[in-house]
């Protein structure tokens, strides 16, 4: 802010609310390892790199490719991946990365998950040594874009039920389908599709996974236009039309739709992180604002309302961090169970769309401008909040794990 001069009805130029203030009142993070708290630091100094330019990115609903894929650089996509390859970030040290990359921007949080979270660890747990010694580091290193085709335009929720198709025919596999809101799929590199087979051997009819690069033939990928949520990353319409591959394109480990679901479950763990970094940014705006808006003669922050709303967020933002941390350790002693990641996902959107709302309403108008966080914070949680499983997907897996009866229809 700079040359501004006061004026009757105007005592300053705006406020100062998107700075870290450390939120961390249980002291859950004080005393994580060095290593973890090492990569944690990259992350914030790639946000302070990056940050100014992927708002200007969502305001303008563009994609600055080269923004995203500079986490590669930075050894940020990893995502506590295992495989000899790859830089070993522990689950600590991947959740915090998550939360930073997200508590400064949702866009980038979401291609965090699409490159690290959901493709490199599909190519890390089921492709093949030759797939692997060609693709695995440059998608490490964000020297190729890569997306993960799960989600059809009629099948969401229901992702098992999916309908592309891939048969045998000769030395090739053609395959045929849609997919919808693919991070990634219309960047020109690589997309892991998941496709029904008909093939005369025993995985007929199974759900298996094929790595495609999207400037084969036959491959259209069209960005989704009109988002309100999540607007610094693309995410594609695709076409799969007589899309031919060899037939060492298929991932060997696939073997059913299990396969993709261990994928999601792992990233489920990450969503959880990614709304905990959007809630601190949204609850440390807050408290900012609080402190510098004057009315009434008097900070906002010395009226008894505001107080009280500043501690029933910092409540809520305190149990997330809890849930992320010992869902960490659990992960980390490889103790962690899917509906655990389920639950941890399932409080921490809710309780990040809460901490937004109250936030974006003690902003008062000022809510409303890009420029405070708030209110691209708010859109974006939309989107976690229904990705990797929307809330009553969430609710139907832990129900059938503590009642042992399922209720899916």
């Amino acid at each position: 802010m700079t040359d501004f001069q006061p004026r009757p009805g105007q005592s300053i130029e705006g406020y100062d609310v998107t700075a870290r203030r450390g939120t961390d009142y249980y002291a859950v993070f004080a005393d994580i390892p060095a290593a973890d708290r090492e990569a944690w630091e990259r992350a914030e100094s790639y946000i302070d790199e990056v940050g100014t330019r992927m708002l200007d990115a969502w305001d303008t609903a563009e994609y600055p490719l080269e923004l995203a894929m500079r986490m590669g650089e930075l050894d940020l996509f990893n995502d506590g991946i295992v495989h000899p390859a790859l830089t070993r970030l522990s689950p600590l040290a991947a959740g915090l990365v998550n939360m930073e990359i997200s508590r400064g921007d949702g866009s980038l949080g979401t291609v965090l998950a699409v490159q690290g979270g959901l493709s490199l660890r599909t190519l890390a747990l089921f492709g093949s040594d030759e797939q692997q010694a060609r693709w695995l580091v440059p998608v490490a290193r964000g020297e190729v874009p890569a997306s993960f085709a799960l989600t059809e335009p009629d099948h969401g929720s229901d992702s098992v039920s999916l309908e592309t198709v891939a048969r045998k025919d000769g030395d090739s596999w053609v395959i045929d389908g849609a997919k919808k809101w693919i991070g990634n799929g219309a960047s020109g590199g690589i997309t892991f599709v998941w496709a029904r087979v008909e093939a005369d051997d025993e995985f007929h009819g199974a759900v298996r996974c094929f790595l495609v690069e999207q400037d084969t033939p036959g491959y259209t990928g069209t960005v989704i236009q009109g988002k309100a949520s999540l607007r610094g990353i693309h995410q594609a319409h695709i076409v799969l039309d007589g899309v031919r591959v060899p037939l060492d394109a298929v991932l060997p480990g696939t073997k059913s739709f299990k396969d993709a679901s261990t994928v999601l479950y792992s990233t489920r763990s990450g969503v959880a992180w990614s709304a905990l970094g959007h809630a601190t940014a949204c609850y440390e705006a807050a408290l900012a604002y609080s402190q510098q808006r004057i009315q009434f003669g008097r900070p906002l922050a010395k009226f008894q309302m505001v107080q009280e709303r500043l501690a029933n967020m910092l409540e809520e933002l305190t149990a997330m961090q809890l849930y992320c941390r010992w869902m960490a350790d659990l992960e980390q002693r490889g103790e962690l169970r899917p509906t655990q990641a389920s639950l941890a996902k399932y409080h921490n959107t809710r309780a990040a769309r809460r901490i937004a709302s109250t936030a974006r309403d003690m902003l008062g108008g000022n809510g409303i401008l890009l420029e405070n966080g708030v209110m691209q914070h708010m859109a974006d949680i939309e989107a976690i909040h229904t990705y990797e499983g929307t809330e009553s997907v969430q609710a139907l897996l832990i129900g059938r794990d503590i009642t042992g009866m399922s209720a899916f229809a």
